[in-house]
């Protein structure tokens, strides 16, 4: 067997593989010795048959099967140990294959067109200067998070008098044109009312100032905007009835009940981190912009290598490809899909493509490599993101170590987890390496570079 591989470009090769007889001759025969000791053929039995019938029948497809494995061994391990920067897989030459006859031939010849890699240097150094742009957690911002805590500690009391947010409960009644009751017209008692989540703001404008005891008139129908489910759960009555509902109803507010917030108090920051850490108010809030300032160091961290990303980009330039491999190999990947697809798509392709070499190349100068450890740490982090969201920043270690496992035992999360912590170790890399340019924004500012 004889391969050769020579560069038809800088970006594209054709492989070159040679068989005479006495390459593939014992494989062939071994497999048709195998076949025959299994083929059922009418009038023999089984393991009988004679090989010339079976090479007569069957010789020419066991040929090109064992060929067809023997090259795909061959050619793979032959870029392997040569270390061909390859991209996609071999595909068979369309131009300059010559027709192979596997019952007449004995000598083969097969080429392959492979796309390669283009050559570019990407390296960064400390002259090279990138922004970096850190997120200011402003007063407000503590303020927010405080306040979500203290929520959570809070509780309901009955109030007097209406104010927003408060929830109304009380006696809904039909009314007629002339506004008077209808009678064994629909009643609902205890018919509780969020002012504050109906649709139409003059509707919901009715119950300011009101307070217990108050009688107003309002309309179901327009205050949720004809929404029949909410009407039927408003006023206790079937879907289908609901369907009927117009006009006026009056309501007598019976209760007003107010959600009201906790007090911050040591209970409260012993739930958010532990018992005795903090025990004041003003180390309470410095805690709390502590973590809502590292909350937000994967946001800086993310806009960070897309800046490397167009830096480098735009230093290293377009990136030339075997385009017409490429194409064939994105039209196999997507039979579905015809020409117009690949050509309307290859070149954001290309561009992605682009940017997922020179990451390769960054990653491989930083010496990253990512280890089951790695990934354990990643599902961690992100399983502690998710409860940061909802104020819970005391996670103990094991409840997290489990919730990562359940996460991890999840092929359908495994790329994502690997392509996480190659960017979160590949950002800390490069922050070390280049030149930052710090600036700090508001979170505001931050948000509009990405519209």
């Amino acid at each position: 067997m004889e391969i050769t591989l020579q560069n038809v470009s800088e970006v594209k090769g054709m492989l070159t593989v040679k068989l005479a007889k006495a390459d593939y001759e014992p494989k062939v025969e071994k497999a048709l010795k195998t076949f025959r000791q299994k083929a059922n053929m009418p009038g023999f039995r089984p393991g009988m048959v004679p090989m010339g019938l079976i090479k007569k029948q069957y010789g020419s497809a066991i040929k090109a099967e064992e060929i067809n494995k023997m090259l795909q061994e061959a050619v793979y391990g032959y870029l392997k140990e040569n270390k061909v920067d390859m991209l996609g897989e071999p595909l068979p030459n369309e131009d300059q294959q010559k027709t192979i006859d596997f019952d007449t031939m004995e000598e083969l010849e097969f080429l392959y067109d492979i796309a390669l890699a283009p050559k570019f240097d990407a390296t960064l150094t400390d002259k090279d200067t990138i922004p970096y742009y850190t997120i200011t957690v402003s007063d407000e911002m503590v303020d927010g998070q405080v306040n979500m805590y203290t929520q959570r500690n809070g509780r309901y009391e009955k109030v007097e008098e209406y104010a927003d947010n408060d929830m109304v409960k009380g006696l809904m009644c039909q009314l007629d044109e002339a506004g008077n009751t209808v009678e064994g017209g629909i009643q609902a008692e205890d018919a509780v009312v969020l002012p504050k989540y109906m649709k139409n703001a003059a509707q919901a404008a009715l119950f300011e100032g009101t307070k217990v005891g108050d009688v107003i008139t309002i309309n179901p129908r327009e205050a949720y905007e004809g929404n029949e489910a909410e009407l039927a759960s408003l006023l206790k009555i079937s879907k289908e009835e609901a369907a009927n509902v117009n006009g006026n109803f009056s309501y007598q507010i019976s209760e007003i009940t107010r959600y009201v917030p906790g007090d911050l108090n040591q209970e409260i920051f012993d739930q958010v981190y532990g018992e005795g850490a903090v025990s004041t108010e003003e180390e309470f809030r410095a805690r709390v912009k502590e973590d809502l300032t590292r909350q937000f160091v994967p946001e800086s961290d993310y806009k960070f290598l897309i800046d490397v990303r167009e830096y480098l980009m735009g230093r290293i330039g377009e990136l030339k490809f075997a385009d017409d491999v490429l194409k064939r190999i994105m039209h196999i990947n997507n039979p579905d899909k015809g020409e117009e697809y690949v050509n309307e798509h290859y070149a954001n392709t290309i561009k992605e493509l682009s940017w997922h070499l020179v990451k390769e190349q960054l990653v491989e100068k930083a010496g990253i490599k990512i280890e089951e450890k790695d990934l354990v740490e990643q599902a961690k982090e992100s399983v502690r993101a998710q409860f940061a969201q909802y104020g819970m920043t005391n996670v103990p270690d094991d409840v997290l170590a489990n919730y990562a496992a359940e996460t991890l035992k999840k092929k359908e999360n495994m790329e994502n987890l690997v392509n996480r912590a190659i960017e979160v170790r590949l950002a800390a890399a490069l922050k070390q390496v280049v030149k930052l340019d710090e600036k700090s924004v508001s979170l505001e500012e931050f948000n509009k570079m990405f519209e």
